[in-house]
């Protein structure tokens, strides 16, 4: 039966925005809290770190801000990833890597040491853990409420959306297609869905009774507003902070988001296996594919992503982005927040 009121988050904020969980940099200590300090709750990424890293950044974030923040971790599941097909893949980047004096990475399979990350979780205790690319089994989502630590899982479906909530989620993160970065989607093999935010949140919120906090593509004050009188109780935004002064977001990436020459936004799968939307360039155009082997493919375009940042080579580079890119302005983050709020 539709809800007809929006479910309210299980904690207060001045503002209703969240900041994305943004792994590879952009989310450092520093945002995270300019973000908190701005009445919205920021997101550190776990993702890619590792325990004692996560450790350093939620002990450091909590120095900056009295206000909430949260943890974003990877689950990442088994895959059947076909041995012929990463090494046909490895062979295709060979001229790429000789192109940088380097070698191509080797694929292996690794969780992102879950179970390492849940450990630092249960001792430092952030406000919210959310979860992407899957849902935590129900103990493990039943433990950490219990230890009062909020649950969010990300997802991009109602079917999803009905998982999460079955194994005892407290929140939802709804994340649209127009959203920058890597898809949500539980299963990498299949190919996530186009249904727009608005239409994604209605439906969520037809199947589901739990708080939503939505995004993908928000960019402007007009669209934050349009999300929450959908009935979301806050909407989340990472592309808009990408220029942020307080963001860790490389000097290459920031240049392509200013550039004009950049005209559009594509998903690709070519630098991790994981469907992610970034800056269309020359690598996504070049490498067309429909492999589903994460991290596999992750570890094997690692040294080629290193090297064209070094190199400041822009059409080589994963510059996740979502649609609304052109929106992204510099400036502290907590005048972002300050444009955007409702």
């Amino acid at each position: 039966m539709p809800l007809s009121q929006p479910v309210t988050l299980p904690f207060d904020l001045r503002r209703p925005i969240i900041g994305a969980p943004m792994a590879g940099g952009p989310s450092t200590p520093e945002l995270v809290a300019a973000v908190s300090n701005a009445g919205g709750m920021g997101f550190l990424a776990g993702g890619n770190k590792t325990p004692q890293q996560l450790t350093e950044q939620i002990t450091s974030t909590r120095t900056l801000t009295r206000g909430p923040i949260g943890v974003n971790l990877f689950v990442v599941s088994a895959n059947d990833a076909d041995d012929e097909e990463l090494e046909a893949y490895r062979q295709e980047l060979q001229d790429e890597a000789a192109g940088y004096g380097i070698e191509v990475g080797t694929p292996r399979w690794d969780d992102d040491m879950f179970q390492g990350k849940l450990g630092v979780i249960r001792d430092l205790r952030p406000d919210v853990v959310s979860f992407t690319f899957g849902c935590p089994d129900a103990d493990v989502l039943d433990e950490l409420n219990t230890l009062g630590i909020h649950t969010a899982v990300s997802v991009t479906s109602t079917a999803e959306a009905c998982t999460a909530e079955d194994r005892g989620a407290t929140i939802l993160v709804v994340q649209g297609p127009d959203a920058g970065g890597h898809r949500a989607t539980f299963d990498p093999a299949v190919e996530p869905g186009t249904e727009p935010l608005p239409d994604l949140i209605t439906a969520v919120r037809n199947a589901v009774g739990l708080p939503l906090i939505a995004g993908g593509g928000i960019g402007t004050r007009d669209q934050v507003r349009g999300i929450l009188a959908l009935g979301a109780a806050a909407v989340q935004i990472g592309t808009a902070l990408l220029l942020a002064d307080e963001a860790g977001t490389s000097p290459a990436h920031r240049a392509a988001l200013q550039d004009p020459a950049f005209t559009e936004t594509k998903v690709t799968r070519a630098f991790t296996g994981r469907p992610a939307r970034g800056l269309r360039n020359r690598f996504m155009d070049m490498h067309e594919r429909s492999g589903h082997a994460y991290p596999q493919i992750h570890y094997i375009t690692a040294p080629l992503r290193a090297a064209a940042a070094a190199k400041n080579d822009l059409q080589a580079l994963h510059l996740w982005a979502g649609t609304g890119y052109r929106t992204t302005r510099t400036g502290p983050a907590a005048d972002i927040m300050a444009d955007l709020a409702p």
